[in-house]
């Protein structure tokens, strides 16, 4: 009996894998505990429908973190930060304040998490920080932190 896999099952497969088991083991284990599906062709072919979608799916987010991407590395961002009496910044420029000011000036919104500061920023300068955009696409940011 073939069956399509619905979870990943330990000693069998993936989700997603079609896998020939014995008629006891489908019927009574995987298909009864909602493990898979008996793989019908009307099954199969709405899986094949919906791994397009996925791919379809997966191929626009692709496609908009590249656009994002060129966006992002054209784009200078100022930030103004309180400077103490030595030229050094008061506190430090984190990543949720380049967010912020990502947001507030470009639109463009990006979780902190994804904003990697290599050093802390603690002097006034232009600084490049790097922007996980997802699907492994990064961007440069250049940042100008100017004095307030």
């Amino acid at each position: 009996m073939k069956v399509l896999l619905i979870k990943d099952v330990k000693s069998l497969g993936k989700a997603g894998e079609i896998k020939e088991v014995a008629d006891g083991y489908g019927k009574n284990f995987l298909i009864g505990k909602g493990l898979a599906l008996h793989a019908t062709t009307d099954v199969l072919n709405k899986h094949k429908a919906e791994q397009k979608k996925l791919a379809l799916k997966e191929e626009q987010e692709i496609a908009q973190a590249k656009e994002l991407a060129e966006k992002l590395n054209a784009t200078k961002l100022t930030i103004k930060h309180k400077v103490g009496a030595n030229g050094h910044l008061i506190g430090s420029v984190t990543n949720k304040e380049v967010s912020d000011a990502l947001e507030q000036q470009f639109s463009i919104m990006i979780d902190k998490k994804n904003i990697a500061l290599d050093n802390k920023i603690k002097t006034i300068g232009i600084y490049e920080v790097d922007c996980k955009l997802g699907h492994s696409i990064h961007a440069k940011l250049k940042i100008d932190v100017i004095a307030e």
